[in-house]
């Protein structure tokens, strides 16, 4: 990972190792007489304010990774070339992982909730640790310690938001938690605010651009990984088929795209990534949109799937239990006239879902790899093959998902933009929260409205 080739300077322009910054009192020249103390600050600027005028040539040299890959596996493979080497590893541990997925599926959605919190929380460490390790270099204060105090800021006001939202009738119960969700978008203020003072306080003299590289660092990562898997969880709240097509067909381009590419790829795609190929990519786009045509169909047969996920106070769980929309419930559509020819019939029964699933499965293999491209070119600028070694053969638990989150915000901008209409549950649980009066309110004029509508008889007055 990434190590400063010396702690007491960087490497210059042309490779060498500049002196370290002249100790307090001192001319950069040794001389404790000649220079004054603007001059000695402005020349310590020019030597080392101008960071991000490095040339790439100067990032920091990076030491090798270390392999865990377990020895049973050495052992077992070791009479293989390193290219069919690594594509056993790759394929052990994929089906490793989508059976420990499978299996959190099994388990419900509140433990979906929870591998997504571990994995926004596992990809943040990742991408502030290479950070770290550049800015420890230069013994300045707090970067770490600030940067988790972000995080557990910004988790604080994305999941409060979604519990004031979600869990209404559960939180009126609570008068604690009643100040909590009142208060909550100040609490949340007032937190940041504090970590946002505390930076301000650890700003060291001759460091400072530094120190805002970092503190932007910090927020891009929050950004990045805070937020979409805030957007994840919102999917999942309308219902599991909508977290598990998207994923899934990600996880299939993945597979698939390795796969053409592999055993059929001979030209490259884009230089950020060598080893991608137009084979494997072409290959992976119609996999992928019939593997989410058929995942689609599947799924869409199951309450357990397609039901919005809601908490229910008085069975304290959540639950998946509905009559299904119509967009999971078979039509009937008529074919063009090329498909009647080729099918020999006029029509064909089809979950609307399928029709959206092509949508998305189209975005997670045409526009969802830029997401792994992006995180190519950042390794690359930082000269490191992968983000960790979490996973033998696959890098850290970033590189598996550096897709994914891209995934998130369309997924989240498609139902919001074409699907998603008035909730009528999330509106009671809103309801609920208010004061009586208020309530008979909304009582007396909603059913003014309906009367208005012929909806409701008026009551005759005696």
């Amino acid at each position: 990972m990434l190590e400063l080739r010396h702690r007491g300077g960087c490497p210059g322009p042309g490779g060498a190792v500049a002196p370290p910054p002249p100790r307090e009192g001192e001319a950069a020249g040794g001389d404790h007489e000649t220079e004054s103390t603007s001059d000695k600050e402005t020349d310590i600027d020019d030597r080392y304010g101008d960071l991000d005028s490095r040339a790439d040539s100067d990032v920091p040299e990076i030491l090798p990774s270390t392999d865990r890959t377990p020895e049973i596996l050495k052992r077992a493979l070791s009479g293989l070339s390193s290219r069919w080497k690594n594509w056993w590893i790759r394929g052990i541990l994929t089906l490793t992982m989508i059976s420990l997925f499978f299996l959190i599926i099994y388990m419900g959605s509140f433990m979906l909730m929870l591998l997504v919190l571990g994995i926004q929380v596992k990809c943040f460490h990742e991408i502030i640790t290479i950070g770290y390790r550049v800015y420890r270099s230069y013994d300045l204060p707090w970067f770490r310690t600030l940067s988790w105090y972000f995080l557990l800021c910004v988790n604080y006001f994305f999941y409060g938001e979604t519990v004031a939202d979600y869990f209404a009738t559960f939180v009126q119960r609570e008068e604690q938690l009643q100040f909590l969700i009142r208060y909550h978008r100040f609490i949340s203020f007032a937190l940041y605010l504090a970590g946002f003072c505390m930076f301000v306080l650890s700003l060291v003299k001759k460091h400072y651009r530094l120190q805002f590289y970092m503190f932007a660092w910090t927020h891009v990562t929050l950004l990045i990984t805070v937020t979409q898997s805030h957007l994840v969880i919102q999917n999942l709240f309308e219902g599991m088929i909508w977290f598990l097509v998207p994923i899934s067909s990600v996880i299939c381009n993945d597979i698939t795209a390795y796969l053409f590419g592999f055993f059929f790829g001979r030209t490259p795609l884009i230089k950020l990534s060598p080893k991608k190929t137009w084979e494997g990519f072409i290959g992976g786009f119609f996999s992928t949109v019939v593997f989410g045509f058929i995942a689609a169909y599947l799924l869409s047969k199951y309450q357990y799937f397609v039901c919005p996920v809601e908490y229910r106070s008085d069975v304290n769980s959540f639950v998946t239990e509905c009559e299904p929309s119509e967009l999971f419930q078979l039509q009937s559509y008529s074919l063009p006239p090329f498909l009647k020819a080729v099918l020999m019939q006029e029509t064909v029964s089809l979950y609307p879902f399928q029709i959206h699933s092509i949508a998305l499965s189209t975005f997670a293999s045409l526009i969802g790899p830029f997401g792994g491209f992006f995180a190519s070119g950042f390794k690359r600028a930082f000269k490191i093959k992968d983000f960790a070694n979490t996973i033998p053969g696959h890098g850290g638990i970033m590189d598996r998902f550096d897709c994914q989150y891209l995934m998130a915000t369309f997924v989240h901008v498609y139902i919001t933009s074409f699907i998603r209409g008035p909730n009528p549950s999330k509106v009671l649980q809103q309801l609920l929260v208010l004061q009586p009066e208020q309530q008979l309110n909304i009582y007396k004029t909603l059913k003014i409205h309906l009367i208005e509508k012929g909806i409701l008889q008026p009551t005759l007055k005696v």
